[in-house]
């Protein structure tokens, strides 16, 4: 894609409004988080090249409010990812979340999980956490949110990233990271995993971590845990031993309700622990 086309596509990108055509169809046990007594909804992010949208919510009254960045799936930041944005406002956070595939493609209108990921795929490292940064000074900026209490959580693609913006953001107060891949090739486009990483790291991660994960081996989890020994981030593997990939996806079969509860109430006490 030239600069040309992708600043037009950017320019015209919108969110995803509903589920993702790939997860169709949606479990009945999807959650669904209201709108009462938050601001929420769509917002334009300027970053280096433009604007990219993303989906914030955060309450309606008050200020000076905790930030969690929300990093989304492969399917993009479609209702999962916003009721998941919501559900933090709920608790008093602002919560933000980036559509970070955008100049690559619209991954919620595609069915084809193929299509999505040979798009994924061409999305680099470097890009998503230049985007980051810039989310969290709209977010200082333009939502009242308070720089020095700042987290993130992101999930699959989205928990591999969280791993590699704590390594970025050492201003990042603490990150959870739910079934993110920890080792690959470097690549071009991804030249560093979170095993790379994970020695140096500095902020305190919460990993959340399925034990009947096929995409993810236990042998990497625990290579992982080995190498965050040697780092001063204080940061914790949790491995539930029947949880499949993706428990927390409420909308989809591999949704586990104990697990992915039990992560939740973690979740929310490591980041209170460490000042989110």
């Amino acid at each position: 894609m030239t600069e040309i086309t992708r600043r037009n596509f950017i320019a015209t990108a919108t969110l995803a409004t509903g589920f993702a055509l790939a997860v169709q169809p949606v479990s009945a046990k999807a959650i669904a988080t209201d709108t009462q007594k938050l601001v929420a909804g769509a917002v334009k992010i300027p970053v280096k090249d433009g604007e990219i949208p993303a989906y914030r919510a955060q309450p309606n009254t008050g200020g000076n409010f905790p930030i969690v960045l929300v990093i989304q799936e492969i399917f993009g930041v479609h209702e999962h990812i916003q009721d998941v944005v919501r559900r933090f406002a709920k608790l008093g956070y602002l919560a933000i979340a980036p559509e970070l595939f955008v100049r690559q493609g619209d991954v919620a209108k595609l069915s084809n999980v193929d299509e999505i990921r040979s798009i994924v795929t061409k999305v680099p490292d470097a890009q998503v956490i230049s985007d980051l940064d810039a989310t969290v000074d709209w977010a200082v900026k333009s939502a009242k949110g308070n720089a020095t209490r700042l987290g993130i959580t992101g999930f699959c693609w989205g928990g591999r990233i969280t791993w590699l913006y704590a390594a970025h953001n050492p201003q990042l107060k603490a990150g959870v990271a739910w079934y993110g891949r920890l080792v690959g090739n470097a690549t071009e486009l991804t030249p560093q995993h979170p095993v790379d990483v994970a020695s140096t790291l500095k902020v305190p991660v919460l990993g959340l971590y399925g034990g009947k994960d096929t995409g993810i081996p236990l042998d990497t989890v625990e290579q992982m845990r080995d190498r965050l020994k040697s780092s001063s981030s204080k940061s914790e593997i949790i491995v539930y031993p029947d949880a499949p990939h993706a428990f927390f996806a409420d909308y989809r079969p591999s949704y586990r309700e104990r697990e992915a509860l039990d992560g939740w109430q973690k979740l929310q006490a490591w980041f209170k622990q460490h000042g989110v």
